[in-house]
């Protein structure tokens, strides 16, 4: 299979197999890692029954979703080299052909459509905006398969090409392999060269305008990135107060935390949660969009908050929002991360009041967590038996 092409009687293209293994290479790499990164995001907030993610280290999610964001904005130019790479293949006849044919050009169409699908909602998303009417999460979790498994196919039938490309320099012509570098193309050589070095370029600057969103001395560059570190307290926010329509009922002089233990049941006011025993956690917020920030969260421990109830013996923890509808108006807490010594029921951030949008009078954070499971404006909790 060749994939180059003459622009004029005897010349040549950068277009050719070098090129695409090569740049396929650094695709597939960024797909693979965004894949990854993103089926832990998903097992975290569905956990299967095997799944198991741990209390600590407590950035670990926030690297592994900063990974996420990157590697996919990463990939948007590669694929855009590659598809320039390959395009004149893609029209030429017979559409279909033989079995071994019609496989390739099937999975590549799904490969290439799949994954322009997941990148460009996936960009979209990071910037919160959804101009289309499916679910968002679960599509880009189906979607994400079917990435991955054109990608399988794809590559099983290309291999071959592929090994062949890899083991010659990339400015190699195999049609007259006894020619010196010296003796090919100027014109033909340096193209190629250009075009890899201008991948590489563009893949670093779409890295570098999003990266500031997960990696703070980065954020000077992050011209691109929805949020950078910007919001009340110096934390950003996703849903405010008003949005979930919590306002009043956080504000209430009659507002209550209940707070269920076995058998015990109690209300705390944020006076009394206050008169409580105080811990303070330097933990990040990270959420599934790509953007963290570390902050300084003080409040009162869970285990201590659950044992002045009544005595905690194990078991998962939920928590109740006082905002009534919205898909994370509630949050199951796993047992590991209910007895961590970092995890609070948060009053204060960054030595202030916690703010209304950030989830007033109270809130859950804990560590190693994604930001939509720390239900903001507590008004229940419960420990599951």
């Amino acid at each position: 299979m060749n994939t180059r092409t003459s622009t004029g009687a005897g010349s040549s293209t950068a277009r050719g197999p070098e090129i695409v293994a090569r740049v396929g290479i650094a695709l597939g790499a960024a797909v693979l890692v965004c894949f990854v990164t993103g089926l832990l995001s998903h097992w975290i907030q569905h956990p299967p029954h095997w799944f198991w993610w741990p209390a600590n280290p407590a950035w670990l999610y926030r690297l592994t979703q900063g990974l996420h964001v990157i590697s996919g904005v990463a990939a948007i130019p590669l694929l855009l080299v590659k598809l320039w790479a390959v395009y004149p293949r893609l029209f030429q006849r017979p559409l279909i052909g033989p079995p071994l044919r019609a496989l390739e050009r099937g999975s590549i169409a799904l490969l290439v459509g799949a994954t322009i699908f997941q990148l460009s909602t996936g960009l979209l998303n990071t910037a919160q905006y959804y101009p289309w009417k499916f679910f968002f999460p679960t599509t880009h979790y189906a979607m994400a398969y079917v990435v991955v498994g054109a990608l399988a196919v794809h590559l099983a039938v290309k291999l071959p090409v592929i090994r062949k490309a890899l083991s010659r320099p990339v400015d190699s012509d195999p049609d007259t392999p006894s020619a010196s570098p010296a003796d090919t193309s100027g014109h033909h050589r340096v193209s190629r060269r250009v075009v890899l070095v201008a991948a590489g370029l563009s893949a670093t600057a779409a890295t570098l305008a999003v990266a500031g969103q997960t990696v703070p001395f980065l954020r000077w560059a992050a011209v691109l990135a929805p949020r950078s570190g910007q919001g009340p307290q110096g934390v950003p926010v996703n849903r405010s107060a008003k949005a979930a329509g919590i306002s009043e009922h956080a504000r209430a002089l009659d507002y209550r935390l209940t707070v269920i233990v076995g058998d015990q049941r109690r209300g705390f006011s944020r006076a009394e949660l206050l008169a409580l025993p105080q811990a303070s956690a330097r933990l990040p917020i990270a959420c599934v969009e790509g953007w963290s920030a570390s902050a300084d969260w003080s409040g009162v421990r869970l285990r201590d908050l659950l044992a002045a109830v009544g005595a905690y013996r194990g078991g998962d923890v939920r928590f109740t929002s006082l905002e009534r509808g919205g898909l994370y108006n509630s949050s199951l807490l796993p047992q590991r991360h209910a007895v961590d010594t970092n995890t609070l029921v948060a009053l204060s951030l960054n030595g202030e009041t916690l703010d209304l949008d950030h989830g007033y009078p109270c809130r859950l954070i804990a560590p190693n967590r994604p930001g939509v499971l720390q239900t903001k404006w507590l008004s229940a909790i419960e420990v599951l038996t």
